[in-house]
């Protein structure tokens, strides 16, 4: 009897209330407030969504893929990419941090430019900054939601579609193509673009280099597209000097998304030390100082091997690894470079020019692959006084040198120095240089062997994904699954295979 009588009172309530309330929701608005947030706030936090917190940045980049391509080395054994063992939440943080935050907000921003009818600037900026987002996830994980997701507020649609990853890329050059062509010669973004200023020139140049990394990802899969978009970006005009870096800008506070996200690591979290690897290659090198100093109780700058603990062990071979008691021989990164005011780097103009050796070597282009990679060389020692402000300059007498000695340009291993070399120049930039190394398999480097090895003691080829989604959206799930391969860490994605 309650509940029936609780049903008629709120009956009589809704058509008492279809009179009552002519007119009611006017009377309710503020006339003093934004029925919108503007784009351009939209934009500046999207920005640093895509920069990421500590938690993604101490899981994912450094966690994983710093130690599993081998710029770094630690003993911890909650490193979980030193030795491949599995945790799940680790492998899964961009995931779990970006579709919630950067691809919902980048999403959001394109329907409100839409709504607004802004087919300018402003959109083609918007485009580009939501392919970058994108093609970082999918580089991660394979397919993954893209033309469905961040939508649960546009349209409705809560369990997007997994895309295959080749439709992906094949969009996402498209977007680009596009984006880059609807920018003009400026635009009312100004201090809410925290990565150029709202210089479009400098958006155009990141645009048309996105497409050439993308394009180049693509060589073991489509050479033959890897080759027009190559060519097409190159044509378009890429990245000029380290003035084009796409980097966002950070500050020391508030706290958050301010704060570059490795910074807000290190200030927590010491175990990282430079890998062995790592400082074999830097040998020579005017880099190995500027990048890394000497640990607490050493004076020199020494690496670190993979692969190691605290104690002996017997890998997967039966040999008998020695334990290191004492991390604080080996190198540590720069406190320069661990600031949590220092900029976050997406792209460089060594990068560019690194691919565009690239092409020159595969007969792709009429460049001078020896010009382009030195240009590579110079700009990555170059830009690192620019980007933190707090280190040692490289003077061009140092890279002239480095360049007539241990770095001097050999035809007859082009690739591989170039290779080698964007290694070096995606330093902290961990995700670039994790896909980079599967796509071409340099730097060379050997696997660790521990006993506890998800994998058997082979690197890891992606990051599985989250486990909820087989219940949450399970059949998309299963879709991509059957499609790309069993969901584990050795299945290889689209454009590695």
């Amino acid at each position: 009897m309650r509940n029936t009588l609780i049903t008629f009172l709120a009956l009589g309530f809704i058509f008492a209330s279809c009179e009552f309330d002519k007119g009611f929701e006017e009377m309710n608005v503020n006339p003093n407030a934004a029925a919108q947030i503007g784009v351009g706030n939209k934009f500046a936090k999207t920005i640093l969504d895509t920069s990421g917190g500590r938690y993604e940045n101490w899981r994912n980049s450094f966690i994983y893929n710093s130690t599993l391509i081998q710029h770094h080395a630690t003993l911890a054994g909650y490193w979980s990419g030193d030795k491949y063992y599995r945790v799940d939440s680790y492998a899964t943080s961009l995931w779990d941090r970006n579709y919630p935050s950067a691809v919902k907000g980048i999403e959001d921003i394109i329907q409100q430019l839409k709504d607004e009818g802004n087919s300018g600037s402003e959109m083609g900026m918007a485009r580009i900054l939501r392919v970058f987002i994108y093609h970082r996830i999918t580089d991660t994980h394979g397919d993954i939601p893209y033309s469905e997701a961040g939508k649960g507020y546009i349209d409705g649609t809560l369990k997007p579609k997994y895309d295959p990853q080749q439709d992906i890329y094949m969009d996402m050059l498209k977007e680009l193509e596009e984006a880059v062509a609807q920018i003009g010669g400026s635009s009312t973004m100004g201090v809410s673009d925290v990565m150029f200023g709202g210089n479009t020139t400098k958006w155009k140049a990141w645009g048309n280099s996105m497409m050439l990394r993308l394009a180049m990802r693509m060589t073991k899969a489509d050479a033959a597209s890897a080759q027009a978009w190559a060519v097409k970006a190159i044509s378009g005009g890429t990245m000029t000097s380290n003035d084009h870096i796409a980097m966002v800008r950070h500050t020391d506070g508030p706290g958050g998304i301010n704060r570059n996200g490795h910074g807000e690591v290190f200030l927590v979290d010491s175990q990282a030390r430079m890998s062995d690897t790592f400082g074999a290659h830097l040998a020579g090198d005017p880099r190995l100082s500027v990048l890394f100093e000497p640990g607490n109780d050493a004076t020199t700058i020494v690496g670190m091997p993979n692969g190691r603990t605290g104690s002996d062990y017997t890998d997967q071979s039966g040999n008998t690894v020695a334990g290191i008691p004492n991390r604080h021989i080996y190198a540590q990164p720069n406190a320069a470079l661990r600031g949590m005011d220092v900029p976050m780097v997406f792209q460089t103009y060594a990068e560019v020019e690194f691919l565009k050796a690239e092409a020159a070597i595969r007969g792709w282009t009429s460049g001078d692959a020896k010009t382009h990679y030195e240009n590579g060389v110079k700009a990555a020692m170059m830009m690192l006084k620019d980007i933190y402000p707090a280190s040692t300059a490289i003077t061009a007498a140092e890279a002239d040198a480095y360049l007539a000695g241990a770095g001097a340009y050999d035809a007859s291993k082009g690739w591989e120095q170039c290779m080698n070399e964007y290694w070096k120049a995606t330093y902290l930039n961990e995700y670039e240089a994790y896909a980079n190394w599967r796509r071409t398999g340099y730097p060379t480097l050997t696997a660790t062997k521990h006993p506890n090895s998800e994998t058997s003691g082979q690197i890891m080829r992606r990051m599985i994904y989250p486990g909820g989604e087989a219940s949450t959206n399970g059949e998309s799930y299963s879709a991509a699954v059957a499609r790309q391969g069993a969901d584990t860490w050795m299945t290889r994605m689209w454009w590695d295979k």
